[in-house]
């Protein structure tokens, strides 16, 4: 593991240990931490990071949809999450960047990463439960 991918992992750890303590304020400064400290890129890595939590070791065969039913009628934070996870399950760095990049422009990155942030800890607490 390289240090770049050792920061994105703890970078992810440490936002799923502030949304298991329910700490959402904690969730928000540490993805601005990482902005601050990384930039964009290293945000999208955390993201990255916390996508492959989420999908764990057993990924889709054969490809996810972007689109879902009434996916439109859904909060942009909650398309955007099922978008990111649908191109990481596919493997598709390229649309994963296009999302994030949306997401930034929109203004809306803070709250697609802490949904990710939430979907993620509600994933690893149904796996466990």
């Amino acid at each position: 593991m390289t240090d770049l991918s050792r920061q994105m992992f703890d970078d992810a750890t440490a936002i799923l240990d502030s949304a298991l303590d329910g700490d959402g304020a904690a969730v928000a400064r540490t993805i601005d931490t990482v902005v601050e400290r990384s930039g964009l890129d290293g945000a999208y890595g955390m993201a990255w990071c916390l996508a492959a939590t989420l999908l764990g070791e057993e990924v889709p065969v054969g490809g996810c949809s972007l689109e879902f039913p009434d996916i439109d009628e859904a909060e942009y934070d909650t398309r955007w999450v099922a978008r990111f996870v649908s191109a990481y399950a596919n493997h598709d760095q390229d649309t994963g960047e296009a999302l994030f990049g949306a997401a930034v422009a929109d203004g809306q990155l803070p709250e697609c990463l802490q949904t990710l942030a939430g979907s993620t800890l509600a994933t690893l607490r149904s796996r466990a439960g």
